[in-house]
């Protein structure tokens, strides 16, 4: 099995490129839609909510409460010891279970929280930086301070581009297509 990490910092358009892959019959796991599973009355809900009960109502993680804790150092590690363990194992039973020849592992943060030998190849999702910005803003659910702040923690574009074994520029979707066609093309005969 080849397994592709497939990245890309926010706005660059990693989830319609997972879709692409979906669509031409790759299994893909997403990072962000486990830790949702997770906290959606899921496994992780009983250790955050005994290390912070303030963050669980009705028996789910409140996101935004759980976000506001997370602005404390001491209190994001302790939030990723308890979370990053339990998407690990999810991962690892995607990967165990799964019979496909090429599989993509969607990890927003792939660079930042080393995961990059888990994979056999890289693929980041890239765009100009002001379409990036323009992406995100028009989606209305955040504020350019809000979106600031987050590209701020994620590694910058050109070092996930200059360490990525592809590169897949989204500015269309013909051309994003084009590209998910020429890696699955490659990486299956190679």
């Amino acid at each position: 099995m080849i397994v592709l990490g497939l990245t890309g910092g926010i706005g660059m358009g990693k989830s319609t490129t997972a879709d692409m892959f979906r669509a031409r019959g790759v299994p893909v796991w997403d990072a962000d839609s486990t830790v949702h599973r997770l906290y959606d009355g899921g496994v992780a809900v009983a250790p955050i909510e005994a290390a912070f009960p303030q963050a669980v109502h009705h028996g789910k993680v409140d996101r935004d409460a759980l976000r506001q804790l997370a602005t404390a150092p001491d209190n994001l590690k302790q939030i990723e010891a308890i979370v990053h363990p339990l998407v690990g194992a999810d991962r690892a039973a995607f990967l165990r279970d799964s019979t496909a020849p090429v599989v993509i592992l969607d990890i927003p943060l792939l660079f930042e929280v080393n995961l990059e030998d888990t994979v056999d190849k890289i693929i980041v999702v890239s765009v100009p930086a002001d379409v990036q910005k323009q992406r995100v803003i028009e989606r209305g659910i955040m504020t350019e301070a809000q979106f600031e702040a987050i590209r701020a923690k994620q590694l910058p574009d050109a070092e996930k581009r200059a360490r990525a074994d592809y590169v897949i520029e989204t500015l269309t979707l013909k051309a994003a297509e084009e590209q998910v066609d020429r890696i699955l093309a490659e990486v299956t005969h190679a």
